[in-house]
């Protein structure tokens, strides 16, 4: 019977704005990938997020970004690799500091936006942050999105791997997802994005966008993203559609 866990990026208010429905979302992932104050969230919501998965058994991981509140993250800003490390590793630090006064380990670290993007596609980007992550602790994973550079220099780096699929994301016919800019970035039914998932089980083999032939991924788990309208209802299908068609639905790695 298959396996495999469910992630959403949480933790991403900040003061008194508020992104997302964290409780609600955390009542229906296994995995919850948390912002560190780069692109998004500040000490007491991390702490807040970091609590509420702890009580619903949700492994955490670290969600670092780009330190661009004002784009959330998704405008690439220039660096070089090393910079990118640092701040990477610092922001994995903070989360960590927070976590331990929460009695919460932070397993698993998942690039946010356009970092994760570019990680993906620059193996001098993702080779950075294998290092750092690996500075900080050879115990941490990596979450990767599939079939990309992050995910081949984590392992070059000696770093467990787990391979991540997009539950509400459009494919590129290179594995990589089609950007934010274009209308067909998110697939927004969230019953169609359930049956794209359950064939993608079946097969192995995921839909792309422009015609091209489905491409072939692994994935230990599925992201379903939590700042976007409807997203709780989108985490709720795919969890029953899963659940339904006998899929085990754990994380990836133990809380």
């Amino acid at each position: 019977m298959a396996e495999i866990d469910l992630n959403s990026d949480l933790g991403e208010s900040f003061g008194p704005w508020v992104m997302g429905e964290d409780a609600a979302m955390l009542s229906v992932v296994t995995s919850a990938n948390v912002a560190c104050g780069g692109h998004a969230s500040d000490p007491e919501t991390m702490f807040a997020t970091l609590a509420e998965a702890a009580a619903r058994g949700v492994v955490v991981g670290a969600h670092p970004g780009y330190a661009d509140r004002e784009g959330f993250g998704r405008r690439v800003i220039p660096m070089a690799p090393a910079e990118i490390g640092r701040m990477v590793a610092a922001q994995i630090g903070a989360l960590q500091g927070v976590a331990a006064q929460a009695g919460v380990p932070v397993r698993y670290v998942k690039p946010h936006g356009a970092l994760g993007n570019l990680a993906a596609a620059d193996a001098d980007v993702a080779a950075a942050i294998a290092a750092a992550v690996r500075a900080i602790s050879p115990d941490l994973a990596v979450l990767a999105i599939s079939g990309t550079a992050l995910e081949r220099a984590a392992r070059t780096a000696g770093l467990q791997v787990f391979s991540e699929i997009f539950a509400d994301r459009a494919y590129l016919p290179n594995g990589q997802l089609v950007p934010r800019s274009r209308p067909d970035a998110m697939v927004h039914d969230p019953v169609a994005g359930a049956e794209r998932l359950l064939r993608f089980l079946d097969t192995g083999r995921m839909p792309v966008v422009d015609g091209a032939d489905p491409i072939r991924l692994e994935a230990q788990s599925i992201c379903v993203h939590g700042d976007s309208a409807g997203a709780v209802a989108r985490a709720v299908e795919v969890r029953r559609a899963l659940t339904e068609a006998g899929v085990i639905l754990r994380p990836f790695l133990p809380a």
